[in-house]
């Protein structure tokens, strides 16, 4: 053992045990994370014999049926046995972290854990990776190094998963944003030609599936929850606080008041469709009015430095040339 210890301590600096102990620890992390991970059989499963719940319907038209889920898998990570150490305590925290997640699309009952574990494993990985880099490239660990290879990655790793939830969700937001206005033509369409208002949801999900994924589901988990038997009114505004979008929280105040007050849903959706697509235009020209502005530090960038190197180059060689020659 002895001579096992010399010879790592030779091999890795002093710090070696310490960092054969961490590479072993990780790899025993490892190994043990498919048995942890592993998912239990879904019982639903049983009902419909494949999948995790759901029903069948036929498309129009066609003979092959088309599957409409109504749960939602986590992905084949199951994790609830660590949910008293993933999940917060508090409830409106958890409520927040739950409805950026679902305004993100992430919407399975277990993706609070989900997100708070991949922030860990990021957080301690990155630790690990950092450990290892510092004691490959020599030296005596300073402050300076420890803070540069391993509080810096670790930090990294930790607010990774929340940097991409908050792209993912600003994207999703705008997809919806600007594809609400055809599919509000669609609804228009599909409820002057004698549908109810809940095929009409139905039949636009399943219309703009291929060009507006996510709007398509909302639709879809709208046309399904008033299926269940849920309330019209609880189930736009739980689509409201999903998507996050004003333009969606103005669109279920318009056809709550239009039940309310006994109002034509068609002229309703009329009405706001035409201001859905006077408001896309509007945030059309206002990028565009802004591209110029933005523009500008590019053009000062990467041109005025060659249009100056171009012009001014020549008159500068000749200069230190001619003030060589004159010494």
């Amino acid at each position: 053992m002895s001579a096992l210890l010399e010879f790592i301590t030779a091999a890795l600096g002093p710090m070696g045990p310490l960092v054969i102990a961490g590479v072993f620890g990780l790899i025993l992390i490892l190994v043990s994370l498919p048995l942890l991970l592993k998912k239990s059989a879904d019982p639903f499963e049983k009902l419909g014999g494949k999948g995790s719940g759901g029903f069948t319907r036929a498309s129009d038209g066609n003979d092959v049926a088309e599957r409409i889920n109504l749960r939602y898998d986590s992905g084949g990570i199951n994790l609830a046995k660590f949910d008293a150490y993933l999940t917060p305590k508090d409830e409106k925290e958890f409520s927040e972290a739950a409805l950026k997640l679902t305004q993100a699309g992430y919407r399975s009952p277990s993706a609070v854990g989900n997100f708070n574990f991949l922030k860990m494993v990021l957080g301690v990985g990155f630790i690990f990776i950092g450990v290892i880099f510092m004691f490959l490239s020599g030296g005596q660990p300073t402050t300076t190094s420890i803070a540069l290879y391993v509080l810096l990655p670790g930090a990294v790793g930790y607010y990774l998963p929340g940097y991409w939830v908050e792209r993912r969700r600003q994207t999703r937001q705008e997809e919806i944003e600007n594809g609400f206005p055809d599919s509000l033509d669609l609804m228009l369409v599909c409820v002057e030609a004698g549908q109810s208002l809940d095929q009409s949801i139905l039949r636009v999900s399943g219309e703009i599936k291929r060009s507006n994924i996510p709007l398509s589901e909302e639709f879809e988990i709208v046309a399904n929850e008033m299926r269940a038997g849920k309330d019209r009114v609880t189930v736009l505004k739980d689509m409201s606080v999903r998507c996050g979008v004003n333009d969606i929280s103005s669109f279920v105040t318009v056809l709550v008041q239009s039940a309310k007050f006994g109002t034509s849903i068609s002229d309703a959706l009329r009405v706001y469709a035409e201001e859905m697509r006077d408001k896309r235009v509007m945030r059309a020209e206002e990028k565009a009015n802004k591209l110029p502005t933005k523009m500008t530090l590019g053009t000062m960038m990467f041109t005025v430095p060659p249009l100056l190197i171009v012009m001014v180059g020549p008159s500068v060689y000749d200069i230190i040339i001619a003030f060589g020659v004159g010494q």
